[in-house]
């Protein structure tokens, strides 16, 4: 995943081929799709275009494997992850890329946790990788600030932290009424994703790397995560490391975000901070993800767009595609094309600049007609 995900880092050369035209490294990777709700299918249908020229101009041996799980599956008929169906993902699947969940007629998320969690801690995906990367100085909010300004990449722990579930309410809707939830960690988990961290900032040349926590509130949870992060980066001496309590953090990146490279959490800070990052980089229309098994890249790993499912653009052409485009190019990159990655960055990057793109960053197309126009640019390169 180029800049911003596990993998090496490539220039936009056409991808390799052979003396017939076959995509050099030609071992079919199937990619399992999944359009979601809200405004989900209509983004994931663009990135599903973009992924079939690769697939058919480029030659990338690419199997597209559409899914009908989503809000009006489930009300259609009760199904949500049904289990021969996550096991044939995990079995065959390189990748998947999911739209979005979330839709006001499932007021409970039922679907959306059981395809979600059942991704994330089924397959333990439990790096979420997220970049913060601003593609042009107008998108950056920041007065003074441009987007050479902000440039990181966060690691998320994915499989622990509060979202796992655990607790309950004691005595509910009663004035006595007592409701928690459990904050779950664990030295395993805490310890492979800041290696992680460190172990991508080591192959992608980045020197500092920033563990945020609130171990002075959290005395037990959090001073695992700051213990194992001291012993962690011992073993890099090289990389430049920091410990910062989350809401310092939050501040500074606020006050200079050049200052940060790479940066780990927990869950629940992960979730936080990545949004305060999407809006120095433009909005959420911009943030691309992935979910991976870090120390084994051949595990299926998930992609995708964090802008959620946003019920209310559903059907309006007026969502922002860029955000499923781009992490298109962090599932190639995982895939092994890191420089398609580079080049698909390089078009957005364009189309932002020429405001070839949606209302919210500064143009005036749709969604397909901005997502078009970076498959077009892509496609004459190929």
């Amino acid at each position: 995943m180029g800049r911003a995900s596990p993998g090496r880092e490539g220039d936009a050369r056409r991808p390799p081929r052979d003396e017939k035209g076959r995509a050099v490294g030609s071992q079919r990777k199937k990619i399992a799709i999944i359009g979601g709700d809200g405004i989900g299918p209509s983004v994931t249908h663009e990135a599903k275009l973009l992924l079939e020229i690769y697939r058919d101009k480029a030659g990338l041996p690419l199997d597209l494997w559409e899914l009908d799980l989503g809000a009006d599956r489930y009300l259609r008929d009760g199904v949500t992850f049904p289990k021969e169906i996550q096991i044939a993902v995990q079995r065959e699947c390189a990748a998947v890329l999911l739209g979005a969940l979330g839709d006001p007629r499932v007021p409970g998320l039922e679907h959306a946790r059981d395809i979600l969690f059942g991704m994330r801690f089924g397959f333990d995906l439990y790096a979420n990788v997220r970049p913060v990367k601003a593609l042009s100085d107008r998108l950056v909010p920041l007065k003074g600030r441009g987007a050479k300004d902000v440039d990181m990449v966060v690691f998320r722990e994915n499989t622990e932290g509060v979202y796992v579930g655990m607790g309950g309410q004691f005595k509910r809707g009663t004035p006595d009424e007592v409701a928690i939830n459990e904050d779950l960690n664990t030295r395993k988990g805490v310890e492979r994703i800041v290696r992680a961290a460190f172990e991508f900032a080591k192959r992608t040349g980045k020197k500092r790397v920033c563990m945020a926590d609130k171990s002075n509130a959290m005395r037990h949870a959090h001073e695992l995560w700051l213990r194992v992060f001291d012993e962690v980066r011992r073993e890099y001496p090289e990389i430049e490391s920091r410990h910062l309590y989350v809401d310092a953090l939050c501040l500074l990146m606020i006050q200079d975000p050049s200052q940060f490279e790479v940066l780990v959490m927990n869950n629940l800070f992960g979730d936080i901070v990545t949004d305060l990052g999407a809006a120095l980089q433009g909005g959420l229309g911009m943030a691309a993800s992935a979910n991976v098994h870090a120390s084994d890249p051949t595990r299926v790993a998930m992609f995708e767009p964090v802008h959620g499912s946003a019920p209310p653009l559903a059907g309006k052409d007026i969502a922002n595609p860029f955000a499923a485009i781009l992490t298109v190019g962090m599932m190639l990159t995982h895939l092994g094309w890191p420089d398609e990655e580079t080049r698909i960055e390089r078009v957005v990057a364009a189309a932002i600049e020429e405001k070839a793109c949606t209302v919210d960053v500064g143009g005036t197309l749709g969604t397909r007609a901005a997502a078009a126009w970076v498959r077009e640019r892509v496609a004459k390169e190929l």
